[in-house]
């Protein structure tokens, strides 16, 4: 699975980064980085309920 951000949407809240804090991490300037765009198996879950979990839908999973 392969992470993808919309940083036209994406307004640093920071819900991906506390589900997930070893894929995402919102910077000083309030800007999400995705410290990785592949999601391994152990990691999937979490992703997912970052995913879930964006207010502003500006992430999403691709196959």
């Amino acid at each position: 699975m392969k992470i993808v951000l919309d940083h036209t949407r994406c307004t640093g809240l920071g819900v991906c980064e506390s589900l997930a804090p070893d894929v995402f991490e919102v910077n000083d300037a309030g800007e999400l980085i995705v410290k990785q765009d592949k999601v391994s198996d152990g990691q999937k879950d979490d992703v997912e309920a970052a995913v879930a979990g964006c207010p502003t839908e500006a992430l999403r999973l691709e196959s």
